[in-house]
């Protein structure tokens, strides 16, 4: 692929997932463009001395954005709280013809992006896509992929699974300021969680087994209801993941090999169910910051090679890309498992 057409700028490049993605557009053959607030910890971060074109740029210049997505053709939005965020970075995209993504686990921040940004991407021709991230877009995919030719769909559950959830200091940012009250679907509703949140007993799949988790509705609720039909949704996550990032002492994760990922693994398993029929996907992999990095990538790749069912918009990925094809293309970063 020709340099001048695989440009790609990350907003937040300097952060944990942001080098994540960086490195992963290198893999790609894709020409990664670090943008970030702080020139300083852009100096740091080595790009300059690996070729890697910076700049600095604050989110509320628009002429600086302008010129920041100067000869780009995606940006990827890594920088959270997407709340604070993704409006004027979705606004720049459109403004200079640019698909945007961002990787948002934010509710309100996807619904208020899909909702303001559909029809200016539309006349600008791009494609805008939030919440592409471990939270949010993977789940959206399972779901899709899951539910196939089933038109509509009586009750989708979801349940993570995480065996430690080491936050990183943009994680830690996020949940602080934000305090949305969370969303769930309800008799086809999108409703306000009834509080206090609901606690069960999850049998996931092995390494993990039967656990206690709680409900933790996160921007694939935002998503799915965007194409999907779905009567009743509910995503839960095990209960000792969510009292590891509520601990201020718990620390960030840390690198366990030369790929920077940590240990951690992770399940997530989405149930549907039509008409008495029951269906399950199952995906784990490794690290859910590292995984995000592919995960958002090859959206990029698929939009540039024009392997989408829409090509202007914003979209939840299940409503754009084929999600089986999608799925399997990220082996062996995942690893899926189809039950009936």
């Amino acid at each position: 692929m020709n340099a001048s057409l695989n440009k790609v700028a990350v907003f937040g490049a300097t952060g944990h997932t942001g080098r994540f993605v960086v490195d992963e557009l290198i893999r790609r053959g894709m020409v990664p463009v670090a943008l970030a607030r702080d020139s300083g910890k852009l100096a740091a971060a080595g790009f300059v001395e690996r070729g890697i074109q910076t700049r600095c740029v604050s989110i509320d210049n628009n002429a600086a954005l302008d010129h920041a997505l100067h000869g780009v053709v995606a940006l990827i939005n890594c920088a959270g709280p997407f709340l604070e965020t993704a409006d004027q970075l979705a606004a720049a995209a459109v403004r200079n013809g640019v698909h945007y993504l961002d990787v948002s686990a934010e509710q309100m921040s996807a619904h208020d992006t899909l909702n303001k940004f559909d029809s200016p991407a539309r006349e600008a021709g791009v494609l805008i896509l939030p919440a592409m991230g471990f939270y949010g877009g993977l789940a959206d995919l399972l779901a899709t992929a899951v539910i196939g030719e089933w038109d509509a769909v009586d009750d989708i559950r979801i349940g993570i699974a995480l065996d430690s959830w080491h936050p990183t200091e943009g994680t830690r940012i996020t949940g602080a300021r934000n305090t949305a009250h969370r969303l769930v679907v309800s008799d086809g509703k999108l409703l306000p969680m009834t509080l206090p949140a609901a606690e069960i007993a999850w049998d996931y799949a092995q390494p993990f087994g039967r656990l206690d988790a709680i409900e933790v509705p996160f921007s694939e609720v935002i998503l799915m209801t965007q194409h999907l039909k779905i009567v009743q949704l509910h995503t839960y996550l095990n209960l000792s993941a969510l009292k590891d990032i509520r601990d201020p002492l718990t620390p960030p994760p840390a690198a366990a090999d030369e790929s920077g990922k940590s240990a951690q693994v992770f399940l997530v398993e989405v149930i549907a169910t039509k008409d008495g029929v029951t269906r399950k996907l199952a995906a784990q992999g490794r690290d859910i910051y590292g995984f995000t990095a592919p995960l958002i990538c090859e959206a990029v790749q698929r939009i540039l090679q024009g392997e989408v069912k829409e090509r202007s918009g914003a979209h939840a990925p299940g409503a754009v890309f084929d999600a089986r094809s999608y799925l399997r293309a990220l082996a062996p970063e995942l690893v899926c498992s189809f039950e009936t």
